[in-house]
């Protein structure tokens, strides 16, 4: 009894308040601290935009330069130049848009059924999804591709769209658990009304998700826009060439080695879409982000 007393003595005692000093302190290490990993983790891209902007000849000159004394952008019109861009812009425009429906719309739909349906199996087939990711991509591409060849798609760009319509098992699981933070109650009361499965999960709870779909759409385009080893296994015509396939061949666009502020140049034209589409859609990947993670 008195052991219990105590403890509950303990628990009302209010914790101690750090002085305004601390928390100062406190909040200045942790932003210096966020400040350091966020310029680490852009020194790469500034690098690339530095070089994109430098004269040919002048990205390996000692010292360092990270602001050149002469700014430039011919190496834009020379990466137009150089390789068809606008037809490997569209290449990649055309895949990244057809995947990034077909994720959208196969992984939502298949998170719709394993969270609001219930049947035998339920959790033991969402675990044997989620151990789909566990297997690298690079070790089924040798039966896909033999299977694609088979069927006659080798050197076309169904590869690298179909399978997008099978629900990636990644996305499959951030739209589930954002699912299962919306109250089943407005699918009762849509029931009531007389509105079908499908029409529950196309009018009521996709609309409700736009957050956890921005973060998949971001997701899907980034995945697929960067694809470098999809293209470069199933596509041999150069006319077919993803952007992604497309930047690494600017280095043997010509008999000599294309010079590197060429290829920065064109490496900062390929990113461009990607920093982009995260600056617009920042605030419900953000949010997408944090909801999927409340309820498992």
């Amino acid at each position: 009894m008195i052991t219990t007393q105590a403890a509950d003595r303990t628990k009302q005692q209010p914790r101690a308040r750090r002085s305004p000093l601390a928390r100062l302190l406190l909040a200045a290490s942790t932003y210096a601290t966020l400040l350091l990993l966020g310029l680490v983790m852009a020194l790469p891209f500034l690098w690339m935009l530095s070089t994109a902007l430098k004269p040919p000849g002048t990205a390996y000159s000692y010292p360092p330069q990270w602001v050149p004394d002469r700014l430039t952008l011919s190496n834009f019109p020379a990466v137009l130049h150089l390789i068809p861009f606008f037809t490997f812009l569209r290449n990649s425009v055309m895949v990244t848009g057809l995947a990034l429906v077909g994720e959208v719309l196969s992984s939502s739909l298949v998170a719709y059924g394993f969270a609001r349906f219930r049947f035998p199996g339920r959790d033991v087939l969402f675990l044997l999804v989620l151990a789909t990711m566990m297997i690298p991509y690079p070790v089924t591409i040798i039966p896909t591709f033999m299977l694609f060849r088979e069927i006659g798609w080798v050197n076309t760009f169904l590869p690298l769209i179909v399978p997008a319509f099978c629900g990636p098992a990644f996305y499959v699981f951030l739209l589930r658990q954002f699912f299962m933070t919306i109250s089943s109650e407005l699918d009762d009361a849509a029931k009531i009304d007389g509105a079908s499965e499908f029409r529950i999960y196309w009018q009521i709870l996709l609309p409700l998700a736009k957050p956890a779909l921005a973060t998949v759409a971001v997701f899907s385009f980034v995945a697929n826009w960067n694809d470098f080893l999809g293209p470069l296994v199933y596509l041999s015509d150069i006319d077919k060439y993803t952007l992604a396939l497309g930047i690494n061949f600017l280095r043997a666009a010509r008999a000599e080695p294309t010079d590197i502020t060429i290829q920065m140049a064109g490496t900062l034209l390929f990113l461009l879409p990607c920093v982009l589409l995260f600056f617009l859609a920042q605030r419900l990947f953000i949010q997408g982000i944090v909801f999927t993670g409340i309820k498992g």
